[in-house]
């Protein structure tokens, strides 16, 4: 089943406003202060010390915070964007807690700029949705993924049907788990 609607009715770019992502940023802010919940999540995603993690499609840094404190200072976090403000919010994080484990990576398109196989695990949460060409971003992941890495991904605002048929229409990835929560899949 290929899919021919648009994601995002009447988006045409994957780049949200700068408007949009601050007000984003304030609303994610908010919420995380009154219900802490994404470092819940993250201990989910099977993330230990030592490991890297490129998180794709970062934003403000809320996932990479929490991947930056689960893999420790023998790992490292790849905090991936094609937003400028993205980095430059995860940069001045980063500083105000000096983590020296987190990498941040404006990028455009979806070349990450990493070399092949650096992942441990890729995670691309809240963000799949919005992507335009499926099958080119899973690819640009699985590049990036070791062999015998993984991908933890949502829905975010679409049907997990839709996810699913995204994944396996791309022939890069098998879903190895699904929770309500999100998928993990491993590289073929």
């Amino acid at each position: 089943m290929r899919l021919s609607k648009p994601l995002v009715e009447g988006r045409k770019t994957e780049r949200m406003s700068n408007a949009s992502f601050r007000m984003m940023v304030l609303f994610f802010d908010f919420i995380d202060f009154f219900y802490p919940h994404i470092a819940k999540r993250a201990l989910r995603f099977g993330i230990v010390e030592g490991m890297t993690i490129v998180d794709y499609g970062c934003g403000p840094g809320r996932y990479t915070l929490n991947f930056a404190k689960l893999v420790g200072d023998k790992g490292k976090v790849y905090a991936v964007d094609i937003h400028e403000l993205a980095i430059e919010t995860v940069k001045k994080r980063k500083a105000r807690r000096n983590l020296r484990n987190v990498h941040p990576i404006l990028i455009e398109g979806y070349n990450s700029t990493l070399p092949d196989e650096t992942a441990d695990v890729v995670c691309a949460i809240d963000m799949f949705f919005i992507v335009n060409n499926p099958t080119q971003f899973l690819a640009e992941l699985r590049r990036i993924c070791k062999r015998g890495g993984m991908l933890i991904i949502d829905d975010g605002h679409q049907p997990r049907s839709v996810t699913k048929q995204k994944i396996l229409d791309s022939g890069m990835w098998d879903i190895s788990e699904e929770t309500p929560d999100h998928l993990k899949c491993r590289p073929r």
